[in-house]
């Protein structure tokens, strides 16, 4: 049968599509802060917190090596079954299982022999929770032409950064909910958005031979640059690092005098939101300079605004740096993925993706088991 292809303007964002993913992000980044708020007590409440630090070195584990392998997966899935949605679908439903397999193990009040059941739970859940994400995140290609990725990326930038902004509003919701109801509330959330980003990603495959296939992407790159790759993934992951463990503590200890009654959280969430507006203008910039030379640019301004952050005595030098460094941190966040992207050849867009992700996450990781050691 010959290849019979859906109408579709390829020089458009499909935006229908663009926000059903940014709705899977946000509902990633809402589970995030669910896990992250209640990791902790129920660790305590079950008396495991001696295992904190082999748990937080199993996380630091599992968000490194788990996107590439779901890459590898979904790569596979690309060429034998025409497009990547299994495995996007089957990481959802894997997540979505866990939640509900965590709320009802808390419901029933588990006893000495059950409870040993919720550490198993929680790393499944992590890896669930890996398992999609790269996948999902990578179908941007998909609806996105090259030239406008960072216009897109934008957009995904302002949700996860408006979701971690509103973490306040939505940690008092957890605790006013409570464990089980959260984690039901977030494998519906979570199942929900995949179902409407498979729903209507479809809409853009062309049919061949009976089955939905992805049209294919041209690729820049001959042969994927993995090594670059990774360093891309650092590249944004440091200073996320230091935008979410280190700068609003050193913000608080060195101009706190003038910041009233505001804590680091409250810190955390002004630069946040200050980072969500500066991403449309630093989208704008980086289609006219284009990604290499505003990812070259943020990498610079991120470094030196982060140094004199840290070493400056001057309370207004130091407000002007975090300004700084919050602008130079928007227009990393719109141009390192899809510079990745950019590197990948078309055979293993996916594992690049996951390869990207590794970066990000690895040095959040050694931090993380950092601090629980």
């Amino acid at each position: 049968m010959d290849s019979i292809y859906l109408t579709r303007d390829h020089s458009q964002i499909q935006w229908k599509q663009l926000w059903s993913l940014a709705a899977l992000y946000a509902s990633v980044v809402i589970g995030w802060i669910a896990y992250e708020n209640y990791q902790p007590k129920l660790l305590e409440k079950f008396q495991f917190t001696d295992y904190a630090f082999l748990l937080a070195v199993a996380q630091a584990l599992i968000l490194v090596v788990t996107p590439p392998i779901a890459g590898v997966l979904g790569d596979r899935y690309r060429f034998e079954r025409g497009h990547r949605l299994p495995i996007i679908t089957a990481g959802i439903s894997f997540a979505a299982m866990i939640f509900m397999a965590v709320a009802f193990t808390l419901l029933g009040n588990p006893g000495e022999i059950f409870k040993w059941a919720l550490p198993v739970l929680i790393v499944c859940w992590l890896i669930a929770m890996s398992i999609f994400t790269s996948p999902a995140l990578s179908t941007l290609e998909l609806f996105t032409p090259v030239e406008k990725l960072p216009r897109a990326m934008a957009v995904l930038t302002i949700v996860s950064n408006l979701v971690y902004a509103l973490e306040p509003v939505i940690v008092d919701l957890i605790d006013f909910l409570g464990a089980p109801l959260t984690f039901i509330a977030g494998g519906v959330a979570v199942f929900l958005s995949g179902y409407f980003l498979q729903k209507n990603s479809l809409a853009l495959f062309r049919v061949s031979d009976g089955r939905e296939v992805e049209t294919p992407v041209e690729s820049v790159s001959a042969r994927s640059k993995l090594p670059l790759i990774f360093c891309l993934g650092l590249a944004f992951g440091i200073p996320s690092t230091f935008l979410f463990n280190f700068m609003p503590a050193i913000l608080v200890q060195q101009v706190g005098v003038h910041m009233g009654a505001l804590d680091s959280k409250m810190i955390l969430v002004c630069l946040l939101l200050l980072s969500a507006v500066f991403s449309v203008p630093a989208s704008m910039l980086t289609n006219k300079l284009g990604v290499s030379k505003s990812l070259g640019l943020s990498i610079v301004v991120v470094a030196i605004s982060a140094a004199l952050l840290a070493g400056a005595n001057a309370d207004i030098l130091i407000m002007v740096m975090a300004v700084v460094f919050t602008a130079a941190y928007a227009l990393l966040s719109v141009s390192s993925l899809p510079l990745a992207i950019s590197m990948a050849n078309n055979r293993d867009k996916v594992f690049c993706v996951g390869i990207f992700f590794s970066g990000v996450a690895l040095p959040e990781g050694i931090i993380a088991a950092t601090q629980a050691f």
